[in-house]
């Protein structure tokens, strides 16, 4: 049975980190607590914005996407990496290693420009706080959501259907815990160099452009601040950024040392490490960063708690 383009492979093998027995199961453990918080915090914050009147702003509305967005490309990932800790069979078929990659790929881009995105609505809530409700407009703010997830489907289809064009006839092992695009790339008995200069053009231009977005956005918030009366008016916005900022540091970090750097057997290992923080742990965190260290956050929490506790003494 051959896979298109004279494709010998019909599934994959992840060799995920190869380690002992006893290491493995540690590791399940440790990545299930991991995803389970992950998602309990991630469909929190969607569930609290929802019900909370006091969030029904642009921030909060693009903070339920980024919520849903690392739902997603950690789900795409990690239920498999569970699987292959406590099972013999490690293969994942042919058509299931296309759709995690693509699945993967579209998230993974799309939360690239939903953070860049909050980085002009908090430019826009602090340098211009008057015309703030008439930019950030209802329509506005689907339009810029509707275009991360845009960008996330291109992006992706060009990656996937281009990986999944070469020929892959010599080794089926993807010496990585699920399907990514270079390793899967090093497999191929084509020739793969256009491949590897579309991912260095692709993710170089999202990183780049939205990055850029990024720094401009904070040299004017941070030139506005400066510029502020108060000590308290100063100190709150600087509240409203620190989480986002700390958010955008770690997700940005770890995505460039993995898809910047040329692919190489050192780089291999590392890039795993890279992916566990930024397909796994990342998601968990940013729950936590958006809760712990935003006021209006918190405050929305004690109040469900308050409510849920009401009704639980009712009945």
């Amino acid at each position: 049975m051959t896979q298109g383009n004279d494709t010998e492979v019909t599934d994959f093998n992840l060799l995920g980190f190869g380690v002992r027995h006893e290491i493995q199961c540690v590791l399940f453990v440790v990545f299930l607590v991991i995803y389970v918080t992950s998602m309990m915090g991630n469909t929190g914050i969607i569930l609290l914005i929802n019900t909370d009147s006091r969030l029904q702003t642009p921030m909060y509305f693009f903070l339920q996407h980024l919520a849903f967005v690392d739902i997603c490309y950690t789900s795409a990932i990690t239920p498999k990496m569970l699987q292959n800790f406590v099972m013999q069979n490690k293969s994942i078929t042919y058509g299931g290693c296309l759709m995690q990659l693509f699945i993967y790929a579209v998230f993974a881009t799309s939360d690239c420009y939903l953070l860049a995105v909050m980085a002009v609505d908090r430019y826009v809530a602090i340098c211009k706080p008057l015309r703030y409700p008439t930019i950030m407009s209802r329509k506005v703010c689907i339009q810029l959501v509707a275009g991360s997830y845009l960008m996330g489907s291109i992006n992706s289809s060009v990656h996937t259907g281009f990986t999944f064009s070469l020929s892959y006839c010599k080794s089926n092992t993807i010496n990585h815990f699920f399907c990514d695009a270079v390793p899967i790339i090093i497999l191929s008995c084509s020739n793969n160099d256009i491949n590897f200069m579309l991912i260095l053009i692709f993710v170089g231009f999202n990183l780049m452009f939205t990055v850029l977005i990024v720094i401009f956005s904070y040299i004017y918030i941070m030139a506005t601040i400066l510029k502020m009366p108060s000590n308290a008016s100063r100190k709150k916005a600087f509240s409203t950024c620190a989480s986002h900022l700390t958010a955008v540091t770690l997700f940005y970090g770890t995505l460039a040392y993995m898809y910047l750097q040329p692919p190489s057997d050192n780089s291999e290992e590392s890039m795993k490490v890279a992916s566990v923080f930024y397909g796994i742990v990342n998601p968990m965190l940013n729950p936590l960063i958006y809760s712990l260290r935003n006021k209006e956050v918190k405050e929305g929490l004690k109040a469900v708690c308050k409510k849920f506790f009401r009704l639980d003494q009712n009945y």
